[in-house]
């Protein structure tokens, strides 16, 4: 629990930001129906403080779509809706999008213009494409200004999925003293304060314009336990960035299950071969240890509504053409599985000797002690010992835990490919290079097609399931929804929103 002492000077702060006075009673002031929305979001503080180099980190999204909007954002629900552009228009066949920006403002006060948006955008895709090579801004060739209220994006070729990426947080316009809102930042403390921008004047509010409470906002990044008391507690009206990791604390914590919302995203939970030498490099080793996998316990571990575990990479048909490739052992009976797998141990350690620890990282989190526990079981069943490692250190096997940010098989393949380090066939990245230069759409699903099929045999990642986001939400926050892409900006909270 945290000293008692600090919400009212907390709430003190809130009603001065506010401009008016609030009453402010014993539990807290989040709770309050007419009062600042208390935040937490699972995380460091760092996650605030340099939120590009901690994404994709809960609170490093959070605070930059809520301080740096890009031209185009996600709503409560996760669709697209206009941002930092106020329309855009998409005009030769998928090659051309204009973007009309609104008025707004930088941090000092002067006014954001279409060449500072074009810089700051172009040089945002070119990081971005180190990433993500074969994505869809693969295809971007310039971003100019056109006035200076207009923007053009040029493509080489149409692609789809663009606005969903220029929806991510990675494409946040932000300059040095700070992006253009929909908030300004404000911090108090341990905590931000948040209060929503003028989008007139780039005003934040003052004597002369007191902000309504309820559109203030004081975010906290913490670690899970002490969000899920704060919450409890009637101390934080919203708890966001849950994952698996910290699942198993709301129930001792004796959470609502009202409270508890669950988003139904699409993604990748599973572990990246990021190891090498002998062992990982032998191909039947990948495959053994796929295999041994019982992902059958996973739902016995996490007893989530809807949740299903998964063997393949890409979760759908999406954009492949046809069904997703199905690993060749997933008709095999569990115990067959394994004495295959265990067999090709044996045969390993025959020719090597004893196999080293296969050192697996994962986060902090009791959900990530149970799942350790299990992959420790199953490996140890075919003869391969574990160790557990922090989830940044030097690992063998590194937890993915991802949502996907836009709905193509080019975001699962691309993210567990050869430019994320994962251990991956080199005949599957050329098919993905030969699908960016494709000249046909027919050509370009069927390397992207043949690309799967090979990242499936190569077993350089190892699926578990979709990835698991939940939030704690007060029956005040009327506004929230669930979100396919787990997205809850702060400014839609409520049915009526600022």
């Amino acid at each position: 629990m945290f000293a008692t002492s600090f919400l009212p000077r907390f709430c003190r702060r809130a009603a001065l930001i506010a401009g008016v006075g609030l009453t402010l009673l014993g539990s807290g002031c989040s709770d309050e129906g007419r009062g600042p929305v208390v935040v937490s979001v699972v995380g460091g503080r760092d996650d605030f403080a340099k939120p590009l180099q901690y994404l994709p980190d809960p609170g490093a999204k959070l605070i930059l779509e809520s301080t740096a909007q890009g031209l185009v954002a996600f709503d409560a629900s996760g669709e697209i809706l206009p941002a930092l552009a106020q329309r855009w228009i998409v005009q030769d066949d998928g090659r051309s999008y204009i973007f009309r920006l609104r008025r707004a403002f930088w941090a000092n006060g002067t006014r954001v213009t279409a060449p500072d948006v074009a810089r700051i955008l172009m040089s945002r895709i070119v990081s971005l494409r180190r990433l993500d090579p074969d994505g869809p801004l693969d295809a971007v060739q310039t971003v100019v200004p056109m006035t200076g209220e207009v923007i053009e994006i040029r493509m080489a070729a149409p692609r789809p999925f663009v606005l969903q990426m220029l929806a991510q947080p990675q494409m946040a316009v932000l300059s040095r003293d700070g992006g253009t809102g929909p908030y300004r930042r404000r911090a108090q403390g341990g905590a931000l304060f948040l209060t929503p921008i003028d989008r007139s004047s780039g005003d934040d509010g003052g004597e002369d314009q007191p902000i309504p409470p309820w559109q203030t906002r004081v975010l906290r990044a913490e670690r899970a336990a002490l969000a899920i008391i704060r919450f409890r507690e009637r101390d934080a009206a919203l708890v966001l960035g849950g994952r698996f990791s910290d699942l198993p604390l709301l129930v001792p914590a004796g959470i609502d299950r009202d409270n508890v919302r669950i988003d139904p995203v699409q993604g990748l939970l599973g572990l990246g071969v990021t190891g090498s030498g002998k062992l990982l490099d032998d191909d039947a080793i990948r495959a053994a240890i796929n295999m041994a996998i019982d992902r059958s316990q996973l739902p016995v571990l996490f007893p989530l509504g809807g949740w299903a575990t998964s063997e393949r990479i890409v979760p759908d048909q999406m954009d492949l053409g046809r069904p997703p490739t199905q690993p060749e052992w997933t008709a095999m009976p569990l115990d067959q599985r394994r004495a295959q797998a265990a067999a090709s141990v044996t045969r390993w350690r025959a020719d090597n000797g004893p196999p080293p620890p296969l050192r697996i990282a994962l986060p902090k989190g009791p959900g990530a002690t149970l799942l350790f526990g299990m992959l420790r079981r199953d490996l140890g069943a075919i003869g391969l010992p574990t160790q557990r490692v922090a989830l940044t250190a030097e690992a063998d096997l590194r937890l993915i835990d991802e949502v996907a940010a836009y709905d193509s098989a080019l975001w699962y393949l691309g993210r567990v490919g050869c430019a994320r380090k994962i251990h991956c066939s080199d005949q599957a990245d050329i098919q993905l290079q030969a699908a960016s230069l494709s000249s046909s759409a027919e050509e370009r699903a069927a390397r992207i097609a043949a690309a799967e099929a090979l990242m499936v045999a190569h077993n350089g990642y190892i699926a578990l399931g979709a990835p698991v986001r939940w939030s704690l939400v007060s029956t005040r926050l009327t506004g929230f929804l669930p979100s396919a892409r787990a997205r809850h900006p702060l400014n839609h909270l409520f049915r009526s929103t600022n």
